[in-house]
Formats: C-alpha cells, sequence, structure tokens
C-alpha cells in the first residue's frame, strides 16, 4: 500500500516538496453531477433562469475554481494551468428528474498534477447550478464527484476509473 505523502516524521500536515520532479504533460478529467427536477431542467435548457445562461455561468466557475484550487485546498502547490475544457450532458434521473453530468478536463506541463483542479473545477460548477437554481427548488442533489482519469508524471502511473 502506498503511504500517504502529506505528513512529515513527526505526523504533522505538510507541503509535498516537488521541486525535484521533473516537468511533464499531465491531464485529469474529473465529473460531478447535479440532479434537478424536470421544472429547473426545461429552464436551463431554454435558457429562461432569471440569472442568465445557467450553464455557461456554471463552466465559467468551474475555470475560475481550478485556477485557484491552491487557495482553498491547503496543500496544493499553485499551478500554471495550460488548458480546461468542461463538457455538460443530461441523463434521465429518478422519477422525473434529470441528472446534469459536469465533466472537466484540466492539461499543464508541471512537476505536479492537476487532479485537485479536476475536481474542484467540477465541484464549483455544480454548486453553481445549485446556486442560480435555489429559488426553484432547494431539493437538488450534488454528486457523486470523483476523478476518472489522471495522466502524466513520471512513474507512469496513469489513472483510469474502472467504471463510471
Amino acid at each position: 500500500m502506498d503511504k500517504l505523502t502529506h505528513f512529515n516524521k513527526e505526523g504533522r500536515a505538510k507541503m509535498v516538496d516537488v521541486s525535484g520532479k521533473p516537468e511533464t504533460v499531465r491531464t485529469a478529467v474529473a465529473r460531478s453531477s447535479i440532479e434537478v427536477n424536470d421544472h429547473i431542467y426545461e429552464l436551463i435548457a431554454n435558457q429562461q433562469v432569471k440569472k442568465g445562461d445557467v450553464l455557461a455561468v456554471a463552466q465559467v466557475a468551474g475555470i475560475m475554481a481550478a485556477k485557484k484550487t491552491w487557495e482553498i485546498i491547503p496543500m496544493c502547490h499553485p499551478i500554471p494551468i495550460k488548458g480546461i475544457n468542461f463538457s455538460f450532458d443530461w441523463k434521465e434521473g429518478s422519477e422525473n428528474n434529470k441528472i446534469l453530468e459536469i465533466t472537466a478536463e484540466v492539461k499543464t506541463i508541471g512537476n505536479t498534477g492537476v487532479e485537485m483542479e479536476a475536481l474542484t473545477a467540477v465541484s464549483a460548477a455544480a454548486l453553481t447550478v445549485y446556486d442560480m437554481c435555489k429559488a426553484v427548488d432547494k431539493g437538488m442533489v450534488i454528486g457523486p464527484t470523483f476523478l476518472m482519469e489522471k495522466t502524466g508524471g513520471v512513474s507512469s502511473k496513469d489513472y483510469h476509473r474502472e467504471t463510471e
């Protein structure tokens, strides 16, 4: 089993030293979702939410959050993100609900990965959808949120989630 890297010899939290690692192309893909009722789905799909274009705002929020991950997750490094791409896909949910799947791919050239940035991006996007639609229904459900894949680094330990 791999040991946890964010603890020093005294068992206290630390930021991992990545200064000796070479820079490589690194990518991460994460997904989250939010389940909404049919009425909210119709409002979003027809761009009738009073606060504006929900998916466009959620995408911008996700991008901004990815770039600020190091400011809100204590042990994350500031990373020069080279690209972020979002996709949104509607699925059938329980009863008369719809599920909005939110996927983000984050890319950098650096000496540490961008998994946390991708996870932060989709989380912020889902929270933004909630925020923009909560006046209609506060019963929306966010999640699950998970890493789908990560590539890059010198260890050749790429990760691809077995099931979605």
